[in-house]
């Protein structure tokens, strides 16, 4: 008889695969999962992109405010704002602007906000190792003007409403360096209110003192020995008449961009009439800051150590309306 084989014992478990209810549980589960990390990522990336915008907006404001810092405080005169003119409704010595456009004080037609100051001795942008400010090249600056004290044949500062009442280059000729619409050239250099617009020395002929003689009466200007020489309208009496103008640096809205306009060394318009090539014509206008949403400067009245001060206001708004402000005071000439 041939043995028997051994039995194998009974399994007491068998495999088996997932319900179709389990899977549809672990998808959406899944997929719930899936949603809430979309969501997380998504509000990540776009906090980071609001982040990195905020910190845009904070570089170009800090960017703008320095330009306009180291421009004042490395030039020799302020030229706008001018001082508040007790004759106006309006205030001179502040000029603001929003935007969206804020409504005008007084007669004037439209706030306008401008910085103006003459060019710093450190800029040379044709490389000769004279400051461009120094127009004649003698080694002085801004001390023989012309009648048009910026040399650009517009009354004031060219395509600037100097006077703050909404209208741009009026009043005359382009002798009318304030745009006040009363006369030319009746406020020379001499350290007094001559037209009682509450600015001094903002209005000089080309005789900048009007003594009718060349540099000061009686003295001898350039110190070769000779008092006197040459004629009136000389005063720096080097042989060359009104020859060193103010070149102003600019500041100022286009829309809701900051602009900052500076004078240069070269035919930059093309135009070569009536005395030649280079004037105050000739300039270049960049962007320094978009997204502005105020732009406020107000010249203060000067200390009596004579020292001129400039209060700054900038604010910029991301697509968010987040709002960066910055203010500074300045003192003209105050790094130098």
């Amino acid at each position: 008889m041939k043995p028997m084989a051994p039995t194998l014992p009974a399994t007491t478990c068998q495999q088996r695969g997932f319900t179709l209810v389990e899977l549809l549980v672990t998808a959406t589960i899944s997929l719930l999962i899936i949603a809430g990390l979309s969501g997380v990522i998504q509000a990540t990336v776009e906090s980071k992109v609001a982040l990195d915008e905020r910190i845009d907006v904070a570089r170009q404001a800090g960017f703008a405010m320095e330009r306009m810092v180291r421009a004042v405080g490395h030039s020799r005169r302020l030229l706008l704002p001018l001082n508040d003119n007790p004759g106006t409704n309006w205030p001179e010595d502040i000029r603001e602007e929003t935007v969206p456009a804020s409504p005008p004080i007084g007669s004037s037609t439209l706030a306008t906000a401008v910085l103006a100051v003459t060019l710093p001795t450190y800029v040379d942008l044709d490389f000769n190792g004279v400051p461009d400010a120094d127009d004649d090249g003698d080694g002085l600056i801004d001390e023989d003007l012309p009648n048009d004290n910026h040399h650009d044949f517009f009354p004031g500062i060219m395509l600037i409403d100097d006077d703050g009442d909404g209208t741009v280059d009026e009043g005359g000729g382009w002798a009318q360096d304030d745009e006040d619409g009363t006369t030319e050239n009746e406020d020379r250099l001499d350290g007094v209110d001559n037209d009682g617009d509450g600015s001094i020395d903002e209005d000089p002929a080309s005789d900048n003192n009007g003594d009718n003689c060349p540099g000061l009466c009686g003295v001898d200007d350039d110190g070769d020995g000779q008092i006197d020489e040459t004629t009136k309208d000389d005063d720096d009496e080097d042989g060359g008449t009104f020859d060193d103008p103010y070149d102003p640096v600019v500041f100022y809205l286009n829309g809701g961009t900051l602009m900052e306009r500076t004078p240069v060394p070269w035919n930059e318009d093309g135009i070569s009439t009536p005395d030649g090539p280079v004037d105050g014509r000739d300039f270049v206008a960049s962007p320094i800051a978009e997204n502005v949403t105020l732009l406020r400067f107000e010249r203060l009245p000067a200390a009596s150590s004579g020292a001129q001060l400039v209060d700054i206001t900038l604010e910029l708004a991301d697509n968010d309306g987040q709002v960066i402000s910055l203010n500074r005071r300045v003192r003209v000439g105050g790094a130098l």
